[in-house]
């Protein structure tokens, strides 16, 4: 069934099964869900639908090339870096998967890449789509814990890095024995440094955008949900007006689209917060922290279970979903052993991450093979290899190093 449904009747059941009074529930609940905060939700949905349409993602990957573009691997890195300023933009991962995906993997099939490899490199950093802010998943972490949503998209800016550069140097490293069709041009400095100037002053409208937005949501001019209708405003006009590569109809289904999708993330919200409340009001995740700090020996173990759970969550469920229910029913454990909130939305962000490109459903997998015409038996070895040599590693470094997460939150006054 639907993910919205299946939170639904465990909603239902834990009502009828602690006989919890209804009319306490979902009065308290729905107060959170009509929050101002939740507006940010389909307004960076709606910002992400609108920069896919319009192929604004072009520009940054020009940009991109023009710096790294004489370099062997610079189309694997390219990918990787462009996904991560996409997710900068557009705040969820199936849409950078969807929008880089679309551009850079027909380009890297004909250089020469391998089809699986392509594949399975823009499904991997599409991870990067939650993890470098505006994150769209942990915008609801911080409204189910009650967090700041600044600090929680401080805290997995770190990671992100890290992953960048993991994954640019294993493409090198994997790209050797392929037979590539690279143009060795050299540039004199001025004709180069005339190339990347060129590029980056069309790409200046679109570079400008998280710079808008996050920097006025960092600098207290705007809250997330101002800075998320700043987003939209200035993303329409620069792609009716400045690129004019989208029409009134393209803007109305993309409108459509974000409703539809806003639909079923609130659905989703609201059945989660219910069971939240019913699990903290009847102890249940009170009980379930006592006996996990009871059963580990310590609270390196006890971080190993959450992320064995997370891992199997993620491998089971969508990142909204899995962070939806991490925050219900995790981070009161959490927190319990002794972990730091904003330290564990890092943990949470990597781990669902890791679990989306992981078979055996794999969402934003097989969306990269539907986007890449490409079989499960081309891009599985290839993703396999990117999961287990470069994610595998940053999800126990985000988990055991704290100061990976905790470094930026804690340069803005968010960790005390």
């Amino acid at each position: 069934m639907p993910i919205a449904a299946a939170f639904c009747a465990l909603a239902v059941f834990l009502s009828v099964w602690f006989n919890a009074d209804p009319s306490y529930l979902v009065p308290t609940v729905f107060i959170k869900i009509r929050s101002v905060v939740m507006l940010a939700v389909p307004l960076f949905i709606l910002l992400g639908n609108v920069m896919d349409a319009s192929g604004l993602a072009t520009k940054l990957i020009n940009f991109v090339n023009s710096i790294v573009g004489q370099v062997k691997s610079a189309l694997g890195t390219i990918t990787v870096a462009t996904t991560a300023l996409f997710g900068a933009i557009s705040g969820t991962d199936s849409a950078a998967i969807a929008c880089i995906g679309t551009v850079m993997i027909p380009k890297m099939q004909d250089q020469g890449y391998p089809r699986g490899h392509a594949t399975a490199l823009v499904a991997c950093a599409g991870i990067l789509g939650q993890l470098v802010p505006p994150s769209v998943p942990m915008i609801f972490y911080a409204i189910v814990t009650g967090n700041s949503i600044p600090a929680c998209w401080l805290a997995t800016v770190g990671p992100a890095i890290i992953m960048v550069i993991i994954y640019s140097l294993l493409n090198a490293f994997a790209i050797r024995k392929f037979p590539l069709k690279v143009i060795t041009q050299t540039l004199a400095f001025k004709e180069h440094a005339k190339s990347v100037a060129l590029a980056t002053y069309k790409a200046i409208p679109v570079i400008l955008l998280p710079v808008i937005v996050l920097g006025g949501i960092y600098g207290g001019i705007v809250t997330p949900t101002e800075g998320a209708c700043l987003g939209v405003v200035y993303t329409v006009i620069v792609a009716c007006l400045g690129y004019r590569t989208v029409g009134f109809k393209t803007l109305w289904h993309s409108a459509i689209s974000a409703a539809v999708t806003s639909g079923v993330i609130i659905l989703m919200t609201f059945f989660i917060l219910i069971t939240s409340k019913i699990l903290v009001v009847e102890g249940i995740t009170g009980q379930l922290a006592a006996w996990m700090l009871a059963t580990s020996p310590n609270i390196y173990v006890t971080l190993l279970l959450l992320n064995i759970v997370l891992l199997v969550m993620g491998m089971m469920m969508d990142d909204l979903s899995g962070t939806l229910l991490a925050a219900a029913v995790l981070y009161p454990i959490a927190v319990s052993a002794g972990v730091h909130p904003l330290h564990f939305a890092a943990v949470v962000g990597v781990n669902l991450g890791l679990g989306t490109v992981t078979p055996p459903t794999a969402p934003m997998l097989y969306l990269a093979g539907r986007i890449g015409n490409s079989p499960p038996e081309e891009y599985m070895k290839p993703a396999m290899f990117f999961m287990w040599v470069g994610m595998l590693p940053l999800v126990f470094l985000t988990t055991y190093w704290p100061t990976l997460s905790l470094t930026l939150p804690g340069l803005l006054g968010y960790v005390h």
